[in-house]
């Protein structure tokens, strides 16, 4: 429903879970020899062997090698996503996304899944508010031929006039799927379009549905030609490969194509309405949906990305609603008398801004409003007292286990390298992540409950079949 890319979690270090992860890691380490740990006081620090190498015309490159099995992982950041769209080619982004995989100059219509998959190799997409993230996993013999593929697209792309309208069907269908027939889709789309209403973030990154049915070729091309420049990119390639090999091949391939000189200016005048909240809130929303049994959210302002107190409101959603012993599920799913099929909480934190939002279904026959009232009484209580040094112990440890899943392949080291360039402007962010969440404490936990849960600064929605059509 959402995406959480740039959500990481680390923690304080208990003995048993330390030594879980010293035996863990360096097994890793030593395997892949990719990373090594360096466990000296304080938290432990874990350092890739990454080189660099940036191009004239702005494109950065990290390689990782990693010997261990004949294969690759090859992931291409672009930093253009639904924030940078207007009114007319809403969810350009997204329906580049799709025409990516349709054919450039060199590698025509459906040539680019033929070499990929046809050479054992997998490749996906997505897109968010901030950016557009593509990647492959090959063998390694063919890592020539990806960086002449992702050039290709780059600098040639088609969007063929027929694959083009084809694949409008496919994403008015798409959007249609996540939103339009699927409550749970349509409540989280509500919601962001509530909290973020007037800013960058206030729109669907799928587009609406007015702009994906009269937009245009010509007007997705030019988008394409200001947002897709190499100085808009950077490319994380982890695996068997070598890396002055894979930085000379990536210069004759990319070498040529030409930057956006105008593109910090193009991308100031996208964003020029600002991020600061401008909606309406201590409100309610009904909307009208299919679930026999209500579902909600009630969403609060949150930060963006990168500020302690977006680590600390981390914290404080697990605490608050993830897993079964998480307040909210021992109280309104466990308790005595349950109020909801299932309950979580989440901190959303997007480059700009954020949002923190609890969420789940009711049970048959809760009253909607009583529930809310149930719900920010029992937020405030726990805000002013009922959060232990043992609930965030256990959070912060779980957010060691966390932090490091996925490193294991080269797929997670690219992800986890790639989504902290993106998001920190530094690869290696992890390591002072790691020591801000090990620092964190329970008065801070409280604080920032206390500072951004207020009634004040949230909405309510809620929608199921029988909600009240005059109050959508």
């Amino acid at each position: 429903m959402y995406n959480q890319v740039h959500k990481f979690k680390a923690g304080v270090i208990m003995k048993v879970v330390y030594l879980l992860f010293i035996l863990l890691f360096v097994s890793c380490a030593n395997s892949h020899k990719v990373g090594k740990i360096n466990s000296d006081e304080g938290s432990p620090q874990i350092n890739f062997d990454v080189k660099e190498h940036t191009l004239s015309n702005g494109l950065k490159v990290f390689v990782v090698e990693n010997h261990k099995l004949p294969i690759f992982s090859y992931y291409t950041f672009f930093k253009v996503g639904g924030k940078h769209e207007s009114d007319g080619i809403t969810g350009a982004s997204h329906f580049l996304e799709h025409m990516m995989f349709k054919g450039a100059k060199k590698y025509g219509v459906n040539e680019f899944d033929e070499n990929v998959e046809g050479n054992g190799g997998t490749n996906n997409a997505y897109t968010t508010n901030d950016m557009t993230v593509y990647y492959e996993k090959m063998p390694s013999e063919h890592i020539n031929l990806i960086i002449d593929i992702e050039a290709d697209r780059m600098g040639n792309l088609l969007l063929e006039p027929a694959g083009f309208e084809k694949e409008r069907g496919v994403v008015l269908e798409e959007r249609k799927m996540r939103y339009e027939n699927s409550d749970r889709g349509k409540i989280y789309l509500n919601m962001m379009q509530a909290i973020f209403e007037g800013t960058p973030y206030g729109t669907s990154v799928i587009g609406k549905v007015e702009d994906l049915k009269t937009v245009t070729r010509d007007q997705f091309f030019d988008f394409f030609k200001k947002f897709y420049a190499p100085n808009n990119a950077f490319i994380f390639i982890v695996g068997d490969v070598d890396a002055d090999d894979v930085f000379d091949e990536i210069d004759k391939k990319f070498g040529s194509l030409k930057k956006n000189e105008k593109l910090a200016e193009l991308k100031k005048a996208a964003v020029h309405g600002g991020f600061d909240f401008k909606g309406k809130f201590n409100r309610d929303i009904y909307l009208n949906g299919t679930s026999v049994d209500p579902m909600f959210m009630l969403a609060f302002k949150g930060v963006k990305v990168g500020p302690r107190d977006a680590y600390v409101l981390d914290i404080l959603s697990s605490i608050l609603g993830d897993g079964q012993s998480s307040y909210l599920n021992k109280h309104f799913v466990l308790g005595k008398k349950p109020k909801t099929a299932s309950i979580y909480a989440a901190n959303y934190t997007l480059v700009e801004s954020g949002v923190f939002f609890i969420g789940g279904q009711l049970l048959s026959g809760v009253n909607m409003k009583s529930f809310k009232k149930d719900l920010l009484k029992k937020i405030k209580k726990t805000c002013s007292g009922e959060l232990t040094e043992r609930s965030l112990q256990k959070v912060k440890n779980q957010y060691l286990v966390n932090f490091f899943d996925g490193l294991d392949t080269n797929d997670g080291i690219a992800s986890f390298l790639g989504n902290r360039q993106a998001f920190y402007g530094d690869y290696s962010h992890y390591n002072k992540e790691m020591e801000i969440y090990n620092s964190i404490t329970l008065d801070e936990v409280q604080s920032s409950c206390e500072k951004y849960l207020k009634r004040e600064n949230s909405i309510y929605l809620t929608i199921w079949k029988n909600n009240p059509k005059s109050k959508n």
